[in-house]
C-alpha cells in the first residue's frame, strides 16, 4: 500500500493517527512534527496527512504544497480549516479534529483509490469532487 507521512506535532495524535493507518493496511513513512522533519521524509510518501499548526509554527500549509510538488496526496487534519488558505493543488479535503477513525479511513482510502463507496463522514471537508 501507498506510504503515508504523518505532519503532526502533537505525539499523541500522531500515534493514534499512525494506528489509524496502520490498522487501514496503509504504512507509515514517519511522523514529522516540523517542516526539516516533512522534507526529509517527504521522498517515498504516496499520501500525507498534515496539520496546519506544528512545532515551528503554522508551516503546515507550506510543507503540503512542497509535498504536492513531487504528487503526494494531502489530506489536511487540522480543527483550524480556515488556515489551510489555498490547498495544495494535490489536497483531496480536509478531515477535521476532532475526528472520527472512520473519517481518517475513509480519506486514506479516497486518496489511495480516487473514491469511496460510502459518503463523505461529516468531519471531511472536499476540496475536489470525490466519486
Amino acid at each position: 500500500m501507498t506510504p503515508v507521512l504523518i505532519v503532526e506535532d502533537e505525539f499523541l495524535v500522531a500515534l493514534d493517527l499512525e494506528d489509524i493507518v496502520c490498522g487501514a493496511g496503509f504504512g507509515v513513512r514517519g511522523i514529522a512534527q516540523d517542516k526539516a522533519a516533512a522534507e526529509a521524509l517527504a521522498p517515498g510518501s504516496g499520501i500525507a496527512l498534515v496539520d496546519v499548526n506544528l512545532r515551528d509554527g503554522p508551516t503546515g500549509p507550506e510543507i503540503a504544497r512542497m509535498l504536492a510538488e513531487s504528487g503526494t496526496s494531502i489530506i489536511y487534519v487540522t480543527a483550524n480549516p480556515s488556515q489551510v488558505g489555498q490547498p495544495a493543488a494535490t489536497a483531496i479535503g480536509i478531515v477535521q479534529k476532532p475526528y472520527s477513525p472512520d473519517s481518517i479511513r475513509w480519506a486514506l482510502m479516497v486518496a489511495a483509490n480516487g473514491s469511496a463507496d460510502q459518503p463523505a463522514p461529516p468531519e471531511f471537508i472536499p476540496l475536489r469532487a470525490v466519486a
